[in-house]
C-alpha cells in the first residue's frame, strides 16, 4: 500500500490521538475510562479502513516495543496480560470495518437541482452514526472476552461472565454513546474537507 505524505501524516496523527486519549484516563476497575473510542472511530470514519485499522496497528506496535503510550502510562510487551488489551486489538477491527462500511454506505446519492445542476452527495449522518455504533459494539466483542480471560485464567480473579460484562461494558456504555455521537457530528462535517472521492 502505498501512501501520499497526507495519508502518512493523518495515519501519524491519529496513532498520536490514540496515545493521547489512553492519557486522559479515569480508572474504572480492570479498564479505565479513556477518550480513545472517539478518536477509534473517527480514524475509522475519515481515513477509511487500511489507514483507520493501520493508524491503530502502529499506536498498539509503538506501546508494544516500550513507549508508555497505553492507559496509565504503560508499555511493553507484557501489556498483552493486561485485562484491557482485548479492547485494544478491538480497535484495529472496528476502525476497519467502520471505514468500509462509511465508504460503501454513508454517502448520499448525488442531488440533481431543477436548473439541472448536479451536487456533490452529502454524507448521511444518520447512517454514520449507525455505524460508529457497530464500531463501538465491536470494541466490546473483542474487549470483554479478553478481559475475561486475562482475569480468571492469567490473574485467577474469581469474577463470572455477567460480571465482567458489568465492569467492562454496562459502567462505559452511557460515556461510549457520548464518543460515539461526537465522532458522528464530526466525522460528517469532516468527511467532505478529507475524502475527495
Amino acid at each position: 500500500m502505498k501512501l501520499s505524505a497526507k495519508s502518512m501524516a493523518l495515519t501519524a496523527l491519529f496513532a498520536a490521538l490514540s496515545a493521547l486519549g489512553a492519557f486522559l484516563a479515569i480508572p474504572a476497575g480492570p479498564v479505565s475510562i479513556t477518550l480513545q473510542t472517539l478518536f477509534v472511530l473517527l480514524a475509522g470514519i475519515l481515513l477509511g479502513p487500511r489507514l483507520g485499522a493501520l493508524s491503530q496497528l502502529i499506536y498498539i506496535a509503538l506501546g508494544l516495543i516500550g513507549l508508555p503510550i497505553f492507559s496509565g502510562f504503560s508499555g511493553g510487551v507484557f501489556s498483552v496480560f493486561k485485562p484491557s488489551f482485548g479492547f485494544l486489538i478491538g480497535f484495529i477491527v472496528a476502525a476497519y470495518v467502520v471505514g468500509i462500511l462509511v465508504e460503501k454506505y454513508a454517502k448520499k446519492s448525488p442531488v440533481i437541482a431543477p436548473d439541472g445542476s448536479v451536487s456533490k452527495g452529502a454524507y448521511s449522518f444518520f447512517k454514520i452514526l449507525l455505524i460508529a455504533l457497530l464500531g463501538t459494539v465491536i470494541i466490546y466483542l473483542f474487549g470483554i472476552p479478553y478481559m475475561y480471560i486475562i482475569l480468571t485464567k492469567v490473574m485467577h480473579t474469581d469474577i463470572t461472565i455477567s460480571k465482567a460484562f458489568q465492569v467492562g461494558c454496562l459502567i462505559f456504555l452511557p460515556g461510549d454513546l457520548l464518543k460515539t455521537l461526537m465522532a458522528s457530528l464530526l466525522g460528517v462535517k469532516l468527511l467532505p474537507k478529507l475524502r475527495t472521492r
